[in-house]
């Protein structure tokens, strides 16, 4: 059994961890919701609160940047302390921020909301990889894993669609300030719900919380480099080329960051990232494979908004409609691909990444040849096709990237994943609609709209293949390395 002070678990020894994955999940859900269905009410924000295209952009950008720059300090606090205390902190602050965020009068206030709102995820979501590394093992996790990745992809894909039912049942004016609403109650709700679900899993020897402080300046200093000339590119003829220059502190960042993390380390006490994780192979090529694919996916249900909305005319709610067929696939093949990881490994991944990639070349297909009218129902039909092998891919790569840390780095190794993650993103995105945005600010008066905006969404579509292709390839040479491995180690025996 777990006791009060304990951390470690064995098959079966913590009763009600489902109850307890039910809270994490949908803790995971409530966050991912906000990444994807504040999209489809930025054309409302803009003209609601006058925003221009950099306040959009900081809008979406300013949660991915706070969000991204606590996930590995809170994963290492979590570790330290009871993941169970941050949990319910992070819930809080989300319920009250999202409350700030509705309430904001002017695009400056409602950016401020959401860096804070950014915050409060950043906290609590490095719990939710914690407790369920935690809690479960063996084929168990490998399930629970599986349902965790259903639940991410119908946060994904069903966050356009409930953004839309906000915005146009609210009405110009208000419709968008419900999407923040919502969130008040129901995180409120999630944090009660994790005083009574979720196991008490602090260590079992409690010493002096260490949090490598001058680590996390250096962290801190590279991730902000990194990110910050991608969250603030817009595409239009505006944005500011001095943002590139930020990119010329990332790599001393980095650097020192490193030797610090390697110094401190031999000192005898716990980095902030123990460098020692990215010499797991599974764990690094896994995290490579997720970067590259949510470097992707994102822009992929952004871009195709965009141009649903702005290009053809179709509502918010028939926008997010298009998404819900990739949002029902995905959560079906997650729980299905949990279930087969165990038995067919790296190559279910393989396959997932394929489909997903003929879904983006049918998307590309039926903007290039379909009649208008017929855009959104085929391109719902492409998305169909990804969204299966979409679910093979998420939930089955976490299992085997996981699989090798000790449970006891898992809140540490789940916020390096994710913080990857959000990087990605925010450069797959950054990337996707600089060349969307370029090519209809490029193009002359006299196209018409319909194919001025085509022309954008295939150019973000190519972004949105070229990180798929890059997964697959990460992909192909981890189970290449496995199957060596597996070789090596027969003829060993």
């Amino acid at each position: 059994m777990v006791s009060a002070h304990s951390g470690q678990s064995t098959p079966g020894s913590v009763p009600h961890r489902w109850r307890a994955f039910a809270v994490c999940a949908a803790v995971a859900a409530l966050t991912i919701l906000d990444m994807s269905k504040v999209n489809v009410a930025l054309p409302a924000i803009r003209e609601v609160l006058d925003a221009g295209s950099t306040e959009l952009q900081l809008i979406v950008s300013g949660f991915v940047l706070a969000f991204g720059l606590l996930l590995v300090p809170m994963g290492r606090l979590g570790d330290q302390l009871s993941p169970r205390r941050l949990f319910v902190i992070g819930l809080v602050l989300y319920a009250l921020t999202s409350a700030a965020c509705a309430l904001a009068p002017t695009a400056e206030l409602l950016i401020a909301a959401r860096v804070a709102q950014g915050v409060a995820a950043g906290i609590q979501m490095p719990q939710v990889m914690g407790v369920l590394q935690r809690v479960f093992t063996g084929r168990e996790r490998g399930m629970a894993f599986g349902l965790f990745g259903a639940t991410i992809g119908l946060g994904t894909a069903f966050g356009p669609f409930i953004g839309g039912v906000f915005v146009e049942l609210g009405g110009g004016d208000d419709g968008w300030r419900g999407i923040f609403w919502m969130n008040v109650p129901l995180g409120l709700a999630a944090a009660v719900l994790a005083l009574w679900a979720l196991p008490d899993l602090r260590p079992e020897r409690r010493g002096r919380i260490t949090l490598d402080p001058l680590g996390i300046v250096l962290f801190g200093v590279a991730v902000l480099a990194l990110m910050l000339p991608f969250l603030f590119t817009t595409g239009e003829p505006s944005d500011d080329p001095r943002r590139w220059w930020a990119l010329a502190v990332f790599v001393p960042a980095v650097v020192a960051f490193i030797w610090w993390e390697r110094r401190y380390e031999a000192s005898g006490r716990a980095p902030l990232v123990p460098l020692g994780l990215l010499r797991i192979p599974s764990y690094r090529n896994g995290t490579l494979l997720m970067t590259a694919y949510f470097a992707g996916m994102p822009s992929m249900f952004i871009i195709t908004t965009l141009y649903l909305q702005t290009g053809l005319g179709v509502g918010a709610m028939a926008a997010g409609l298009t998404t819900i067929g990739f949002a029902l696939a995905s959560a079906a093949t997650s729980v299905i691909g949990g279930r087969l990881v165990a038995r067919f490994g790296r190559p279910l991944v393989v396959g997932g990444l394929a489909l997903v990639l003929l879904g983006v070349g049918g998307l590309a297909l039926v903007a290039a040849v379909a009649p208008a009218e017929a855009v959104p129902w085929l391109s719902a039909a492409a998305l169909l096709l990804g969204g299966i092998g979409g679910g093979f891919v998420i939930s089955p790569n976490q299992t085997l990237t996981l699989a090798e840390v000790p449970p006891v780095q898992g809140g540490l190794a789940g916020s390096v994943g994710q913080l990857v993650q959000r990087v990605g993103s925010a450069i797959g995105m950054a990337i996707a609609l600089s060349l969307f945005y370029a090519t209809v600010f490029g193009e002359t008066d006299s196209e018409p709209q319909t194919t001025v905006y085509r022309d954008a969404y295939l150019h973000g579509l190519i972004v949105v293949a070229a990180c798929m292709i890059l997964a697959l390839v990460v992909g192909l040479i981890d189970l290449r390395s496995r199957r060596i491995g597996a070789r090596e180690e027969a003829g060993g025996s």
